[in-house]
């Protein structure tokens, strides 16, 4: 899973505006610097005790910790100081030129910036209504922030967004698409083409107040 990992770590980091990701023992490190998460360590194929002991070291509140494992594998790692995040599966596609469109009532905007393209779809009054991003490097495009409104669900609106994404990065050279999903996400994009390579688990650092 190291290649997979590393490729979707560095593309996140581009989606984020973190530093790049630097190599350390156990994967990469990624310096996230905000308040709810300080510190990303992706582990890639970093055996148990590898992993324990660079948990054993961290003190630094909200520092995550990232492996392509089930969450159930993991656990033992981890004191009680330590949340589980949402589970994920990473994911991959082939992209192909996208043939989608906003339904009636709807425009999607376009964007991109320093590796980042983002995408927003809005109402005929301007109320945002779903919008996501990619991160791209010259190996992938890393899917992110994907997210429909509820008011504005079960309108195929995340599949205009990942349209318009898909055909940004084609544009700009990428055909290999990759993602962290969640559970209710999978579905989307399964039906999307899109293929679990992993899962994708996660523990936040939380200590209690002192």
């Amino acid at each position: 899973m190291e290649d997979g990992g590393r490729l979707w770590a560095e593309g996140w980091a581009v989606s984020r505006r973190t530093p790049a990701p630097v190599d350390v023992p156990w994967g990469l490190r990624i310096d996230v610097g905000q308040p709810a998460q300080s510190v990303r360590h992706v582990l890639l194929d970093a055996d148990a005790e590898t992993a324990r002991r660079l948990i054993g070291t961290i003190t630094e509140p909200t520092t995550c910790v990232k492996a392509f494992l089930p969450a159930a594998d993991m656990e033992p790692w981890f004191s009680p100081a330590w949340e589980p995040t949402e589970p994920c599966f990473l994911m991959a596609v082939d992209l192909r030129p996208s043939h989608t469109r906003a339904p009636d009532g709807y425009t999607a905007t376009v964007e991109t910036a320093g590796g980042v393209t983002s995408v927003r779809v809005l109402t005929a009054d301007g109320e945002l209504a779903a919008c996501g991003q990619t991160g791209r490097t010259e190996a992938v495009c890393v899917y992110d922030q994907i997210v429909t409104e509820p008011a504005h669900q079960r309108r195929g609106l995340g599949t205009v967004v990942m349209g318009a994404l898909t055909d940004a990065a084609l544009a700009h050279g990428v055909s290999t698409g990759m993602l962290g999903a969640t559970v209710q996400g999978r579905a989307l994009y399964e039906a999307l083409g899109w293929q679990v390579l992993a899962p994708l688990s996660g523990f936040v650092h939380r200590p209690p107040a002192p």
